[in-house]
């Protein structure tokens, strides 16, 4: 029979609930002011320092972004890099993962080795770019994918958690005759989904908020993801210089609401997929941090 809470207990769980709520509130304001500050008026803002209710609903912004197909475009290229660069790269990962995780892997430890480099050093911008010229990617949407197609840090939670699984299914497919193929698509991937749900999100992040990539490799306009092209839109909307290629429709909106609109679109989408990789995320990556 479970006992009645002592008071110490409840004041406990009162304090604790009180202070999770007040950080809880504390992170999700600012989520809340961009959000209002975007559906906000120029006056209105002005005039407010803070704004969670706008007074009249505006959506001056949100029509200045969307007033030509520039952003419906890069939205496209954006959704695109996204899915396909997060099925390359997590193909890729657990396909070395798992060949790392065999403990009969001649070398493995070397290859970890080299891998654990890569963490510490790197070759850095100009080399990068150079080694992305000799492969003929410039300009290309595989110039977005390909440098960038393994982590270093995805690949050691992968590798930790496929060691993890117990040995002996493993034995049991070989002596159903399954080959190592069979065991990896038809016992390690169906048994690793939380991990590769937790991987896939952290890819997908990584290829959504692509930037820095495409400015170095992406020299036609019309190949910009959503995150340079936005950045294109706040820089203009603030009426400093700007490489304004392909924006020549866009008439200089408020600054401030346009700037909120921004951060809104490049961030909803992502966050709209948060949830349904939610239940996985913890467990996966508890599971592949466990040993190495």
């Amino acid at each position: 029979m479970v006992q009645d809470k002592t008071i110490s207990s409840r004041i406990f769980d009162i304090v604790n609930y009180t202070l999770l709520s007040i950080i809880g509130l504390v992170t999700i304001l600012p989520f809340l002011y961009v959000i209002a500050g975007s559906f906000t008026t120029v006056t209105e803002l002005a005039q407010k320092q803070f704004v969670l209710f706008p007074t009249v609903w505006s959506l001056d912004a949100y029509k200045y972004v969307f007033s030509t197909n520039t952003v419906f475009r890069s939205l496209g290229v954006s959704v695109g890099v996204t899915f396909l660069g997060t099925l390359f790269s997590m193909l890729l990962t657990c396909l070395m993962a798992y060949g790392l995780s065999r403990r009969d892997l001649d070398g493995r430890n070397f290859i970890m080795f080299m891998v654990l480099f890569t963490m510490l050093f790197s070759g850095g911008m100009i080399p990068t770019f150079l080694v992305v010229k000799e492969m003929g990617l410039i300009d290309t949407y595989a110039a977005l994918i390909v440098p960038t197609a393994i982590n270093a840090f995805n690949l050691i939670i992968m590798r930790n958690f496929f060691q993890n699984l117990p040995e002996g299914l493993e034995e049991s497919a070989k002596i159903d005759g399954a080959g190592d193929w069979g065991i990896l698509f038809r016992i390690v991937i169906p048994l690793s989904m939380p991990a590769i749900a937790t991987i896939s999100l952290f890819y997908a992040v990584t290829y959504w908020n692509t930037y820095m990539s495409a400015i170095l490799y992406l020299n036609d306009a019309a190949k910009w993801p959503v995150q340079v092209i936005l950045r294109q839109i706040v820089i203009l909307a603030s009426g400093l210089a700007a490489d304004t290629s392909g924006m020549d429709e866009f008439v200089r909106p408020p600054e401030q609401t346009v700037k909120m609109a921004v951060i809104v679109i490049a961030t909803l989408p992502i966050l709209c997929v948060y949830p349904f990789l939610q239940k996985h995320f913890a467990k996966g990556a508890l599971l592949g941090s466990i040993k190495g």
